[in-house]
């Protein structure tokens, strides 16, 4: 996603997106504290938003994120401070370096990928534990941005978006490589914590 749609999203005055997000965070944080890491990598952390909320609901863990774009992670480390090591690049550098990770997350990418299967393996090359995965939960999230308004030459369709999964196709999907160990419903996201078991 743009880093200025990204800071559309999370800054909303309209009280239903705002409501929508604090779900979404508020399950998040339920789901790495389930989780109980020691060092936590949000992949795609953008300008940093679900790390301060972990941040700011008190999660002990080594926070870290990584981006492509510079913009935005130079806005989160505005955000954080020194709360979480950021950095500008692809995981897949990380993954050369053989970094480890208790809790890989990947929130609102995969959607935007040509090659999700390449990245779900990468992601539990990176992960000794647990990966945390949301996307957005479709047809219901074409339906809710058509009903505002939004890309309506494209039924509601969002034009970054290369993935499209159902509730039930996702779960299943990272089910070919993780456990699904929990999946709680915050519309208009599906978000799933699973187990590594390779």
């Amino acid at each position: 996603m743009s880093a200025h749609g990204n800071r559309q999203k999370h800054e909303s005055r309209n009280p239903i997106q705002r409501a929508l997000i604090s779900r979404f965070h508020e399950q998040v944080v339920a789901m790495v504290k389930r989780a109980q890491p020691r060092r936590v990598l949000d992949v795609g952390c953008g300008e940093g938003y679900t790390l301060r909320a972990l941040v700011e609901a008190g999660v002990k863990a080594e926070l870290h994120g990584v981006d492509q774009n510079a913009g935005a992670v130079a806005e989160a480390r505005s955000r954080l401070g020194d709360h979480a090591t950021l950095r500008t690049m692809d995981a897949r550098e990380l993954e050369a370096r053989e970094d480890s990770f208790d809790l890989v997350m990947m929130l609102e990418v995969l959607e935007h990928l040509e090659s999700p299967e390449a990245m779900l393996a990468m992601l539990g090359r990176l992960s000794s534990r647990h990966v945390l995965l949301s996307v957005p939960h479709e047809p219901f999230f074409r339906g809710l941005n058509f009903m505002r308004g939004k890309h309506l030459r494209a039924w509601g369709n969002d034009p970054e978006h290369l993935q499209h999964w159902g509730r039930r196709e996702f779960i299943d999907w990272v089910s070919t490589r993780f456990r699904v160990l929990d999946a709680p419903w915050v519309p208009p996201w599906t978000l799933v914590l699973a187990e590594n078991i390779y």
